[in-house]
């Protein structure tokens, strides 16, 4: 197979999410794949053995829910990607679908809880408020909760008798505050550790009856699991000696967790029992889990790859769950760590090398987005093509990224953008120095945050890079502030320090647009032309700008604000991508 069959059989392999299921109906499942090619909702029953594709929507599918007693499956449908819109819902076996709240008005989705009883509780942004809304058929749609802060439902009890809210009321999105109330909207506790110390609720336990909600909070530098009973305020904090960042799920009986530790751009699975505190690690490949959740009986499934090895769902009883069909996607080369000293503390990286070609390889550095987000052992067409296409590929974990502490992930304050840049070239300089990569062919890349940063390293630091390419990127702080969806703004804030006008000085300080005049490199920009979360205005100003000072650039216009989820559209970026690189950095 030639190299550009290669990527592209990788990106049109079929892929699937874990299939999650009803808590009441354990055989009804619900999963996301892109077998159709686009990523849409697909129905799976367990004891058929049947599966049916539940959507079917030009720009894909992104979120969706199945509800506790296994009869209804909801998902969420925006206008052509622009990811804002209304909830639907369908029978389990097929039927009419109907909309879950008709008298509300569309608006970003912020979450969906189920419970077993018929209400639904979800969370939609519009016109600068957040609001948590109670839904059952046939009766009027009620909030139960609103503000002009970030909030979003986390979950709610089997029975619908109480919901959890996560909020930023105090001001600070990055680390909200957990509340649980009831349906008539009266507050039943709160919690909230204090500035830089968010608690992120994530599910009740999924028993009949029982209150306990598991939730993570960060008192220790990290997010921990605990688990609280918001009527009595009991807590029971869960210590894991090893280092990384903690994520937790209930087993079926509500009697143990499943902890998923994220450290060093690896996953590992351990079982804690509620009863006698043990903790006992589960086996599995050396990789990345994205997702894992135990099923009744205790075995647990989990979606597993590594750099080298495409996706796969697995479970711990040492059965493939279920394949999505079609041929496999081909393998890739595995990563290397390597750990660079920054002024910020040691900086963790992911190397990828051709298997053909001498060094110093051209190298393309592929900035993560987020900035709360990190690169990790996982298989990545993306990055894989790179490789095929002879050049190194390196990820940064910047500081501003998740699992390494919080300390690590909260140190973009004041200098936002500069900060991340700093650990990049530092990388960029290690690279070079050991003779791995080429100085003068260097490309920066990367999408959302990512595409920030590459056209803020650009203007920042033109002599560093050879060619840059910004997908969907920020490119004017304050432009974006005002055109973004209602959550953007609100991360806006808790990183900036406020809004444009309270802190305009740091909005024009990170801001890409500031530096254009620098810019010295040929420039590839990729921009939805519905994207919400980086709005078409401001890059048409830094585009504007760019061509004033007769700056080389290319703009490539799509759609929607997901390509990724049409397989078709996201190689023919990829093959832009490519191509603008081979002519500007020139590899051999």
């Amino acid at each position: 197979m030639k190299a550009e069959e290669r990527w592209q059989a990788r990106f049109r392999a079929s892929r699937m999410t874990l299939p999650s299921w009803a808590r009441q109906a354990p055989n009804r499942s619900i999963y996301r794949s892109n077998a159709s090619g686009t990523w849409e909702v697909y129905a799976w029953d367990r004891v058929t053995g049947a599966t049916r594709q539940v959507t079917d929507r030009p720009k894909g599918t992104v979120y969706a829910a199945i509800d506790p007693t296994g009869q209804w499956i909801y998902w969420f449908a925006d206008t052509e990607g622009d990811e804002f819109g209304v909830w639907w819902r369908q029978p389990f076996n097929g039927g009419p679908d109907e909309l879950v709240a008709p008298d509300l008005p569309p608006g970003q989705p912020g979450g969906i809880s189920l419970s077993t009883t018929g209400v639904v509780a979800l969370t939609m942004a519009s016109e600068g408020f957040f609001r948590v809304h109670l839904v059952r058929a046939g009766d009027p749609t009620r909030t139960l909760y609103e503000h002009t802060e970030a909030a979003w439902v986390a979950d709610m009890t089997l029975d619908g008798s109480l919901i959890a809210i996560n909020h930023s009321e105090y001001g600070d999105f990055r680390h909200p505050a957990l509340r649980v109330v009831r349906q008539n909207g009266d507050t039943v506790a709160e919690l909230h550790d204090g500035p830089a110390k968010g608690v992120i609720g994530l599910a009740f336990a999924p028993v009949l009856g029982d209150r306990r909600l598991l939730a993570l909070h960060e008192r220790r530098q990290r997010h921990e699991p605990i688990v609280w009973d918001p009527v009595t305020d009991e807590e029971r904090q869960i210590w894991v000696k090893d280092p990384g960042d903690l994520d937790a799920e209930w087993y079926d009986d509500g009697r143990s967790l499943l902890i998923l530790r994220d450290d060093r751009a690896r996953s590992y699975l351990h079982r804690y029992d509620l009863a006698g505190g043990t903790l006992t690690l589960i086996e599995t490949p050396h990789g990345v889990i994205d997702e894992a959740a135990p099923r009744p009986g205790g075995h647990v499934e989990y979606s597993w790859s590594s750099a080298s090895r495409p996706p796969v769902v697995r479970s711990t009883s040492g059965q493939v769950v279920l394949n999505p069909g079609g041929p496999p996607a081909p393998p890739s080369v595995p990563v290397e760590d390597i750990d660079v000293e920054g002024e910020g503390g040691r900086i963790h990286a992911l190397v990828s090398r051709p298997e053909f070609g001498t060094v110093p390889y051209p190298t393309v550095f592929l900035l993560h987005g987020g900035p709360t987000a990190n690169d990790r052992d996982a298989f990545s067409p993306e990055a894989a093509a790179w490789v095929d296409a002879g050049f190194a590929v390196v990820r940064v974990n910047y500081r501003g990224s998740t699992g390494y502490g919080s300390a690590w992930r909260d140190a973009l304050h004041g200098d936002v953008g500069h900060i991340e840049l700093a650990d990049v070239a530092a990388v960029r300089q290690w690279v070079v120095d050991r003779g791995i990569s080429d100085p003068s062919k260097m490309v920066l890349a990367g999408s959302a945050w990512g595409g920030y940063l590459t056209l803020l390293g650009l203007g920042t630091q033109p002599d560093l890079w050879t060619a840059g390419i910004a997908a969907v990127p920020i490119a004017c702080h304050q432009t974006s502030y005002e055109d973004e969806a209602e959550s953007l703004r609100a991360y806006h804030r808790a990183l900036l320090g406020g809004s444009p006008d309270e802190q305009p000085e740091r909005y024009e300080a990170s801001s890409p647009i500031t530096y254009v005049d620098q810019v010295k490199s040929p420039l590839l920009i990729l921009a939805g032309e519905n994207d919400t979360r980086s709005p078409l205005r401001q890059i048409e100003k830094y585009v504007a700008k760019l061509a004033e000072h007769g700056r080389e650039h290319e703009v490539y216009m799509y759609d929607a604000i997901r390509g990724s989820l049409v397989v078709s559209e996201r190689i023919a970026q990829i093959a832009l991508q490519l191509e603008f690189a081979r002519k500007h950095a020139n590899p051999h």
